[in-house]
């Protein structure tokens, strides 16, 4: 008859097999640049104690789950991994389990996480989906590209819309929908009820209103989730800088030439990513600008056309369901390039021609020789000049 062993026998001898690491052994890991030769480091706790605090750079696999999920995470077998619950017991137990597996430098660390609490070491706390926001995002995180973690990525993120017009309109309806935590809003007019006919974001009992208001009314009703920051002002050289740097990408929905050229500068200087866009009676087109990744604004533009060449949308006229098309677009590249997901517009002109129904892409090289991203510029050294001068607005 064999013999009975209890709980802690039992360990003894799981400890007695496997080896053991220390909580300095995995600082140092911790501390260590991250490669490919680099040790995995795995938390086999449950979700409320991760949620709590885990290692920086661990790994989160739940015991029940560990020996479904270790080939995913970890495909070499020779790997050097490093395992860590509570104290040091399920660890102990889940490195037994690996090394049946085949993995041959598998350790369990030594009091677990309440000994690298104890040590003082560094703690990191992640962020989940609250139920609420579960529900509303459920189609976003569903798509493998996006998840839980690229829509807390969208949350934390901040945008910068030039305008709240006919581009800035769908533009910052669809940011707001999607999530997107931050939207930034430049904007010095007002609504008009000319403007209704295109510019969706606003309504007859807000006509007077300040656009950036009416966007925050309209948000405030769509998306709790989000904050919108007004600036009820026009870009210029004097506050371009500060107003951008505050943002992880720029969205253009200006009309002129001057602003333009003032963000393609401004986005160089301070490596901002800058979505482009225009319209044109019933044609569209929009662009990705990634400073050392393409062209920039000047290299497709090296100097602006004639201004009777280039007529606004009052003096033209322009189709007010073209806005959506085009500004919908733009949001579809500013999530793309903020979840690192896709192949952005970059280094490519989309253009749209509404009457005809159709696409078509044109490739837009880098010029050597542009002033803002050419051969040997510093980005750091590029100074914003007088853009209505260059433009020849008077």
């Amino acid at each position: 008859m064999s013999e009975v062993r209890n709980a802690q026998a039992l360990l003894r001898d799981v400890k007695r097999g496997i080896v053991e690491s220390q909580v300095e052994d995995v600082r140092r890991i911790v501390e260590t640049p991250p490669s490919a030769a680099r040790p995995v480091l795995i938390d086999v706790r449950e979700k409320e104690e991760w949620v709590e605090g885990h290692i920086p750079g661990a790994r989160f696999i739940p015991r029940g789950f560990l020996e479904l999920r270790i080939e995913e995470a970890v495909p070499d077998r020779a790997a050097e991994v490093h395992l860590y619950c509570a104290g040091g017991n399920r660890s102990a137990l889940a490195a037994r389990s690996l090394g049946e597996l085949g993995y041959s430098a598998v350790r369990s660390m030594t009091g677990g996480f309440a000994a690298w609490k104890r040590a003082g070491f560094p703690v990191e706390k992640p962020r989940f989906l609250s139920a609420e926001q579960t529900t509303r995002y459920a189609r976003h995180v569903m798509l493998p590209e996006v998840g839980e973690a690229g829509q807390l990525r969208l949350l934390g993120a901040k945008v910068l819309c030039i305008g709240a017009g006919g581009l800035g309109s769908p533009v910052i309806l669809y940011l707001g929908a999607a999530g997107v935590g931050t939207i930034g809003v430049i904007d010095d007019d007002v609504v008009d009820e000319s403007n209704l006919q295109r510019q969706i974001l606003h309504s007859l009992d807000r006509v007077g209103k300040p656009k950036i208001e009416s966007a925050s009314v309209v948000m405030a009703g769509l998306n709790p989730d989000v904050r919108v920051i007004g600036y009820k002002t026009r870009l210029s050289s004097d506050n371009v800088l500060d107003l951008v740097s505050q943002y992880d990408l720029v969205i253009d929905g200006a009309d002129n030439f001057p602003t333009r050229y003032l963000l393609n500068d401004a986005c160089c200087k301070l490596g901002k990513p800058f979505i482009d866009a225009s319209i044109y009676r019933f044609e569209g087109q929009v662009t990705v600008f990634i400073p050392g990744q393409g062209p920039c604004y000047r290299c497709l533009y090296p100097a602006p056309p004639p201004p009777d060449m280039a007529p606004s949308c009052q003096e033209a006229g322009v189709l007010g369901v073209l806005c959506g098309v085009i500004g919908s677009l733009q949001v579809n590249e500013a999530i793309k390039v903020l979840l690192g997901a896709g192949k952005p517009l970059t280094g490519r002109l989309l253009t749209y021609d509404a009457l005809g129904m159709k696409f078509r892409e044109l490739k837009l090289r880098r010029d050597p020789a542009c002033p803002t991203c050419g051969e040997g510029v510093d980005r750091a050294k590029i100074e914003l000049i007088d853009y209505e001068q260059f433009c020849r607005i008077s």
